[in-house]
């Protein structure tokens, strides 16, 4: 049998008699995990390995190690934007290395020239997917608005390990607690190809993404 035929019998089994689709005559098992338990070690290996795969800079630190490790990744930039929920430690960390962290406050919001004038912006996750290598914001006092992440040049994202969840469906159920927050999708640095398939980068969003990947222990 030719696939064709087999998803043609596949929907004529599934309908009755008057073309209209009987409920639960398709088999619907879709996937609700993934092949890796969330916050595991497979789990953050997959997700560093996609991360990498993409283009984008993946440092692997400890809680305690944190705040050193975000000052490391804006030692050679002159300025750094914050949303207003950020960990104060990391804040005093970038100061400390000579940047000048300018924080983004919601009751005056940069506008977006300031934003595209900044070098880097700084902010924490919502969670991470290992078998797509993406990591999705939503918006909260630790990752800002979205025209926070799309401007500078420069995103750098606090990832923890109990933040890496399998698959997509694990982690469209966690976002579907709060769906009416604004979502921000990051597979790797912003990239798109012209007809000739010559990469350009940094045309939707940042061209250079770090990712700071936080052991829980």
């Amino acid at each position: 049998m030719s696939a064709r035929n087999e998803v043609l019998g596949a929907v004529r089994r599934a309908l009755d008699a008057s073309g209209v689709p009987s409920p639960g005559a398709a088999p619907r098992a879709y996937r609700v995990e993934g092949a890796v338990a969330a916050g595991s070690v497979e789990a953050v290996d997959r997700f560093v390995d996609r991360l990498e795969d993409y283009r984008a800079t993946v440092v692997r630190t400890t809680v305690a190690g944190l705040a050193e490790a975000v000052a490391a990744t804006l030692t050679d930039v002159a300025s750094v934007v914050v949303p207003s929920g950020l960990d104060p430690s990391w804040l005093r960390a970038a100061r400390a290395a000579g940047v000048d962290v300018q924080v983004d406050d919601p009751s005056a919001p940069r506008t977006h020239a300031e934003l595209d004038a900044v070098a880097a912006v700084l902010t924490g996750s919502r969670v991470a997917i290992a078998e797509t290598g993406t990591i999705v914001l939503d918006a909260q006092p630790d990752q800002g608005r979205r025209a926070l992440t799309l401007l500078p040049d420069r995103h750098v994202c606090v990832v923890a390990a109990s933040q890496v969840v399998g698959s997509v469906p694990e982690a469209v159920r966690l976002l579907a607690r709060h769906p009416d927050r604004p979502l921000t999708w990051i597979s790797g640095p912003s990239a798109t190809s012209d007809i000739e398939l010559v990469r350009v980068e940094g045309v939707h969003g940042p061209r250079d993404l770090r990712v700071l990947v936080v052991q829980d222990a």
